[in-house]
């Protein structure tokens, strides 16, 4: 018999992997965020066209890619699972209950924030990393002159576009790349998906706050020596700096366009 199947269908269990993929999922958007600063370069895109590519075709990249997809999979199943459990064993009218403003109004709603979250991953992925991967972007040709370093763009046609390529040609250096650029430049100009970035992120940060400290208790780190560091992090760096710093990109592009 598995001895550990019980461990991992328990209640215990999933609220642990629960912690573990979360925590992975935290790690992705500090990477996630400061790899999409470079959409506020004034280069044209240029770095972020180069980072886009780079992250979608180096090998070990695309291998934690796919562990992502997986957690984020994983851990919306199993939030769904225990909220579902969790209703079932409270009976209705159950009194304390009603009661139960004393623990946070995100604790008691991370089903709805995990609901907007979702969407707004589906939302993401269909217009960014879908379309990225199926050619649906522009395409662009950068020259930067080595001596100057001043760089102009091009649109190229899809005929011009043959892969994407990085070379020197008489002290010009030479980048042929999908724009992915051009395509976040223009998703958000629509006002309703800016609007709907800025409150996921909201959501974003609620969720944050009350699921990074949780998923230290569940995994026993709360040491109440380290609770206030940790505290601090899921507050200032989780609930605060990464929520404003990804709002502030559909912002940036529809105010100055």
């Amino acid at each position: 018999m598995n001895k550990s199947k019980p461990l991992l269908s328990s209640t215990l269990g999933k609220k642990l992997i629960m912690s573990l993929t979360g925590l992975f999922l935290c790690t992705f958007l500090i990477v996630h965020l400061i790899g999409n600063l470079q959409l506020f370069y004034n280069d044209q895109g240029k770095a972020f066209n180069d980072y886009a590519h780079f992250m979608t075709h180096f090998t070990p990249i695309k291998v934690v890619s796919y562990l992502l997809y997986t957690s984020i999979v994983i851990h919306a199943v199993y939030a769904l699972v225990i909220t579902i459990h969790n209703k079932k064993a409270r009976p209705i009218g159950y009194a304390v209950y009603r009661g139960s403003a004393n623990s946070a109004w995100n604790s008691r709603n991370m089903g709805l924030l995990g609901t907007v979250l979702l969407v707004f991953i589906v939302t993401h992925m269909s217009n960014f990393w879908w379309k990225y991967h199926n050619d649906a972007v522009p395409y662009i040709e950068y020259r930067t002159n080595l001596a100057t370093h001043e760089t102009t763009a091009t649109e190229l046609i899809a005929g011009e576009y043959t892969g994407y390529v990085k070379y020197v040609d008489n002290d010009f250096e030479i980048l042929k790349a999908k724009d992915l650029y051009k395509q976040v430049q223009f998703a958000f100009q629509n006002w309703i998906l800016v609007a709907f970035y800025v409150i996921a992120m909201g959501a974003l940060s609620f969720h944050l706050i009350h699921g990074f400290k949780s998923a230290f208790q569940t995994l026993g780190w709360d040491h109440k020596k380290y609770a206030p560091i940790i505290r601090f992090i899921g507050i200032w760096l989780f609930g605060v700096v990464i929520p404003i710093g990804f709002a502030a990109m559909p912002l940036y592009f529809y105010f100055s366009n």
